[in-house]
């Protein structure tokens, strides 16, 4: 008996809708087994079915309700770049996750794949047991956090916060200062975001643009490529040491925290690896906090969809500093964690969709002649 028709690990697929019904495809029976056994330990989660490949996981969405998929790369038959699609055309409601090993082309096509409508990724474990049971619970939070619809059991107990009913913007008193920088956070689905936005500046903001995105050292490379491209601005890594450029684009490497300081030289890059902030490193808070510190009142702060609430206490930084953020709204977010959490802080100038961001940052950042 196949991996793909054994007994599942995790209670019937018949369990109701208070679960989160998962399908894992991969081409080793051992990964599969080991992923769903795995999964299988959260009560709120069911995997329902599994496949060797793309193809077989098509056959699958036939049969079975599915929530989220967890999509291995490299299969033979239909690798998941070439079912990505069909899956999502077959089911345009369940949610994808791309997993794959830590190389540049597999991060490459991970980011092809968000772009393709994939929710997230995540890399394979490289080495020891902590980093496969690091795996696995990223895993679990992020197929918690992109599960589609908000079921009886997710909003009783275990999932991801949500924020609901935000307080509404509080109206500014006196001149809006211009801002000096523009500084990002982003997590889940940013990257897609991320393009959407820096394709809406394109030809505009002088200022310097900070930007943590959490990604392993690797995405975060190629991601500053195409943002590049995107933008036609340069964008890079941040480097330690670094004295910070008009329009340049500074991004936090995977792995560290990217700080700016005020120096004789000027405003200059402080990468360090100082311990996880929300559990992230590269963390959106200690860059927004350094940021506060050093242009006060200049820096306009954006928090882009994502898991978690990493960037809410840095956008209270902001504020104190005289600074101003605003927030992509629950509707064009794929994880309203983040953005919910800056929101519900009651200081974000505005809430709004991703659409509008771009052009409204144009307008906003516009330096007068």
């Amino acid at each position: 008996m196949s991996i793909a028709s054994a007994p599942l690990a995790s209670g019937s697929p018949e369990a109701g809708d208070n679960v989160i019904r998962v399908m894992v495809v991969d081409d080793s029976a051992i990964v599969r087994g080991l992923i769903s056994r795995q999964l299988a330990t959260d009560p709120a989660i069911v995997v329902v079915a599994t496949a060797p490949h793309g193809e077989a996981a098509l056959a699958e969405l036939d049969r079975k309700q599915v929530d989220v998929v967890v999509l291995d790369i490299e299969m033979p038959v239909m690798d998941g770049i070439a079912a990505l699609p069909l899956i999502l055309a077959a089911n345009p409601n369940l949610r994808v996750l791309m997993v794959s090993t830590l190389t540049r082309r597999n991060a490459e096509i991970s980011l092809r794949a968000l772009q393709l409508g994939a929710s997230d990724y995540i890399a394979k474990p490289q080495g020891s047991l902590g980093a496969a049971d690091a795996f696995m619970r990223e895993l679990i939070a992020k197929v918690k956090a992109v599960a589609p619809i908000p079921r009886k059991a997710i909003a009783s107990g275990k999932l991801t916060s949500t924020i609901s009913d935000p307080p509404p913007s509080p109206p500014r008193s006196g001149p809006k200062v211009t801002p000096t920088v523009l500084a990002i956070g982003a997590s889940t689905g940013g990257p897609p975001a991320l393009l959407k936005v820096f394709e809406a500046l394109k030809g505009s903001v002088t200022q310097p643009i900070f930007l943590t995105q959490h990604m392993p050292a690797t995405f975060t490379m190629l991601l500053a490529e195409q943002l590049a491209r995107a933008g036609d601005r340069p964008c890079s890594e941040g480097r330690e040491g670094e004295v910070v450029k008009a329009g340049h684009c500074y991004i936090a490497p995977g792995g560290w925290h990217m700080t700016v300081m005020a120096e004789r030289a000027g405003p200059t890059v402080r990468l360090n690896q100082n311990p996880p902030e929300s559990f992230c490193r590269p963390a959106v808070d200690p860059m927004f906090r350094s940021l506060a510190a050093v242009y006060g009142a200049g820096v306009l702060g954006l928090i882009l969809t994502g898991m978690g609430a990493d960037g809410a206490k840095g956008c209270v930084a902001l504020s104190d500093a005289g600074g101003r953020f605003v927030v992509q709204d629950e509707a064009s977010s794929v994880v309203w964690g983040m953005p919910g959490a800056a929101a519900a802080t009651g200081r974000a100038e505005r809430i709004m969709p991703l659409a509008d961001i771009g052009p409204w940052l144009r307008c906003a950042t516009a330096v007068a002649a």
